[in-house]
């Protein structure tokens, strides 16, 4: 799309439908966390293997993401943004369509899986194609709208689980993704992609990516910036029934009203952040205020003295979303940090890497807690610590973006 010299507005339909889009993709990615309980419950598992093969089927989901963000990337830089975002909505689509009919957990991993890949094109794509939209004065509280408003995806995620059966809330997602095809068809591609298409460039290679340190550091540097959000989403938020156990709860928590309200704290939190960093002049800065919030709230759920409150529980987790609610900032950083030529390959893959992540934060977490005399809390406390210990480090060291030109390739 070629703006011209016409001033664009942050509600320019490109910006509209990228946040349609990413409402979708957000209401399908976080169904399974919604409905884990309910739909493995029916299929006739314990509590316990409810919670090992929750986090089996999360993980195979999140294994998907990496997975299809390396490939979307990939064709977003070769093909086109706007081609990505046709195939990977119909994918999604097809596998949350699939995944109403699952008998068995074998069944359910792989088409989450599936479902995974096509996920992972919707939020790069968009997020590239706004950010090459819009002139960089606006890109950062155009890109906080569209993760503003999809993130609320999950939160009517929880509302269709309360009046549907888990397999019809997968229906109804697929659905709204066939629909969202024919608003894709009204998008055209952006204006820098075809300028950098019609030279002799090499792009969408995701080894260049990895073949210069300088290149490969901002790419480490730029995932790792993301991570804490799904540290609270994927172990804080998710489990938060068995922390709740754990922390003597005798209030019934529903996992998925946990994540209903932590997203409801993200929606608020990446519009704010958005405007925090315009108010600052600065992409660190804004992420400076809300790791500390981040680090204030994981400090009290580890510390509170609960006295068997659920709600207290859901109003934690709605604090922890706010707080954690940097993810269009640290997706636009994603994008400017990388020239044309790559940035669709980055922009992709990089939040595509951190939900990949989750895999393995379970797997630190598992370790940890299985250690004599670490137990749950101990093990999430330890976890959260060294994670977002490494994740600190990376925003202190990274590049300020705020300013930045987008019109340039890498070489």
């Amino acid at each position: 799309m070629q703006p011209g010299n016409k001033p664009v507005s942050i509600f320019n339909l490109t910006v509209v439908v990228a946040a349609l889009g990413y409402f979708v993709d957000i209401y399908d990615l976080l169904l399974f966390g919604i409905i884990r309980i309910p739909s493995l419950k029916e299929m006739g598992l314990t509590p316990d293997q409810i919670t090992t093969d929750g986090e089996s089927i999360l993980s195979w989901q999140m294994f998907g993401l990496m997975l299809g963000g390396i490939v979307w990337g990939i064709i977003g830089d070769k093909k086109g943004r706007s081609s990505v975002l046709f195939g990977s909505i119909l994918l999604y689509s097809l596998g949350n369509i699939a995944n109403g009919f699952v008998q068995t957990v074998e069944q359910y991993k792989w088409i989450r899986f599936v479902a995974g890949i096509g996920l992972a094109g919707e939020l790069g794509a968009g997020i590239t194609l706004v950010a090459e939209l819009l002139p960089k004065e606006k890109r950062g509280i155009a890109t906080s709208i569209v993760a503003g408003f999809g993130i609320t995806g999950a939160v009517v995620a929880f509302f269709i689980k309360e009046n549907f059966h888990w397999r019809t809330c997968y229906f109804i997602g697929g659905g709204l993704g066939l629909a969202l095809l024919l608003l894709r068809v009204s998008v055209l591609e952006s204006g820098m992609f075809q300028k950098m298409k019609a030279k002799d460039v090499k792009r969408g290679r995701i080894f260049m990516l990895l073949n210069s340190r300088e290149r490969l550091t901002r790419y480490i540097q730029s995932i790792l910036i993301g991570v804490p959000t799904w540290l609270v989403i994927g172990i804080l938020v998710t489990f938060s029934k068995e922390f709740a156990k754990e922390f003597g709860i005798t209030g019934e928590i529903d996992p998925g009203k946990s994540i209903m309200f932590a997203y409801a704290g993200l929606a608020v939190g990446d519009v704010t952040i958005g405007l925090v960093s315009q108010w600052m002049k600065s992409r660190k800065k804004a992420l400076y205020v809300f790791y500390a919030i981040t680090a204030l709230c994981m400090v009290l759920y580890f510390t509170l003295q609960w006295n068997g409150s659920a709600s207290l529980m859901y109003f934690l987790c709605a604090a922890l979303g706010f707080g954690s609610g940097f993810w269009a900032i640290f997706v636009t950083i994603g994008a400017e940090q990388f020239g044309t030529n790559l940035r669709a390959t980055a922009a992709t893959t990089i939040p595509n890497m951190v939900r990949g992540t989750v895999p393995l934060m379970l797997m630190l977490f598992q370790f940890l807690r299985s250690l004599p005399g670490v137990g749950y809390i101990n093990g999430g406390i330890y976890t959260c610590i060294i994670v977002f210990a490494v994740c600190t480090i990376a925003v202190l060291t990274s590049k300020e973006t705020f300013h930045k030109d987008l019109n340039y390739e890498e070489a």
